[in-house]
């Protein structure tokens, strides 16, 4: 018996599910990039673990990868149900 006018949401679910993608890309990026065992010695500087090709190109194609998706899912416009 109201007559309240419902506001469109801005973002729908399935938004919000692409948005989650891709902060977890992020995150694993992030990780990835940080490493590990790189600092057994800090006398010694271990140039196979700080050059890998993870942190060099994996890492940072997948933050891109996941900003890419969290810039697709903020413009997607839900779907009219």
């Amino acid at each position: 018996m109201s007559n309240e006018k419902s506001t469109p949401t801005m973002f729908s679910k399935e938004n919000y599910m692409w948005m989650l993608l891709g902060i977890v890309l992020i995150a694993i990026g992030m990780f990835l990039m940080s490493g590990g065992a790189s600092n057994k010695d800090p006398k010694v500087f271990d140039e196979a673990a700080v050059y890998s090709s993870t942190r060099i190109t994996i890492a940072p194609i997948l933050i891109l990868a996941g900003l890419v998706i969290e810039i697709i899912a903020i413009f997607k416009k839900p779907k009219q149900a």
